[in-house]
């Protein structure tokens, strides 16, 4: 052979070692299977990307006998970076089988977490690679060797909840999604602001009942129409739609004529719109679709219960300073309706024009 011909070959050979190497699809695969006895996981990695953060050479992997010597490191890599909990507890994972896959190019690491039984909840994050941005894990969710869950786990999106389809795993969403309910109204002040609005011009229990009634009955439909994925209006549409049912209700209790009293289709009707509102918040904490009833009810009777809290503070005292006082009810009514109306206009200006 010619000298020539000698580099030639020599150049052919490298290019297909490195094609033999490529690494244009940067993924990584993780099973969880959960059942009776306790969590347990199959990871499957590239051999380019391993060998990558261990500085070995990605050939040397797809050698048992080295893979095995290395396992230690191995297993000291993917605990730092792979986080799994169960029931808000860490999980350690312990490696009971390492092997390579020569024909994937890749290693596969499977792993047993000590849990007793079924958890109720299961967190999964963390980057296996991060000195890919580009790179991906896909994860697979088993029940009972049923596929239940699938996520993509990448720098957009570091980790995920499941709730399982268990005793446990509904009494977890309970836990969160109830707390969660109670605390979005009260950190809401915009819906808190519109309630306050309608409650301000006093009258009767039975008319405070049927206001408050109307409103809960109206976000609890659009609440779950939108959780259900049946209707989903943009949040730049719902967001500044609010802040005017804020400014309606201060100038509708400024203009209304003494004996008309359609507060409760005021509530009723905007009560459609903070309903969605609602929504955007419940699918912002990672609504479960293995539970969607149960989350669904569990953030609505939150909600219900944060909005009585604030009925039962308020509403009592407009029903007494109203019989006491009528001269300082009708001065907190006017100067109280100015002030709900211009906090509207102002979160309306804001949503609109300076959109967070």
């Amino acid at each position: 052979m010619t000298p020539r011909g000698t580099i030639l070959l020599a150049l052919a050979g490298l290019c297909l070692a490195s094609q033999a190497f490529a690494h244009p699809i940067p993924f990584s695969y993780l099973d969880l299977r959960i059942g009776p006895a306790g969590l347990q996981a199959r990871l499957t990695v590239h051999a380019i990307d391993l060998g990558h953060d261990l500085g070995v050479s990605p050939g040397a992997l797809l050698d048992a006998a080295y893979l095995e010597a290395r396992a230690a490191e191995i297993a000291a890599l993917v605990r730092g970076r792979l986080r799994i909990g169960a029931d808000r507890s860490a999980l350690v994972p312990e490696i009971t089988r390492i092997e390579p896959l020569a024909e994937r190019q890749s290693v596969a690491l499977e792993l047993r977490f000590s849990v007793a039984g079924e958890p109720g909840v299961l967190t999964v994050g963390g980057l296996l690679f991060p000195y890919d941005p580009a790179h991906q894990t896909f994860c697979n969710v088993y029940e009972r060797d049923a596929l239940v869950r699938q996520e993509i786990l990448d720098e957009g999106h570091t980790a995920f909840e499941h709730f399982t389809g268990t005793r446990q795993g509904r009494a977890a969403v309970l836990r969160k999604f109830l707390p969660a309910g109670v605390f979005h109204i009260f950190v809401g002040s915009d819906h808190i602001l519109f309630l306050v609005g309608l409650l301000l011009a006093g009258g009767s229990l039975l008319q405070l009942i049927r206001i408050v009634t109307a409103f809960t009955i109206a976000h609890s439909v659009t609440l779950a129409l939108a959780a259900l994925d049946l209707v989903q209006p943009p949040a730049r549409v719902i967001e500044p739609a609010i802040a005017l049912s804020i400014v309606y209700v201060g100038l509708d209790n400024l203009l209304a004529d003494k004996g008309r009293d359609v507060r409760a289709w005021i509530a009723l009707s905007f009560g459609l719109i903070h309903g969605f509102g609602f929504a955007n918040v419940l699918r912002d904490l990672g609504l479960s679709r293995s539970h969607l009833g149960w989350s669904l009810v569990a953030f609505n009777a939150g909600v219900e219960v944060g909005q009585a809290a604030i009925v039962l503070v308020i509403a009592p005292w407009i029903l007494r300073l109203g019989r006491s006082d009528p001269g300082r009810a009708q001065w907190l009514l006017r100067v109280g309706s100015v002030v709900v109306a211009l906090a509207g206009g102002y979160w309306f200006v804001e949503r609109v024009f300076f959109p967070r």
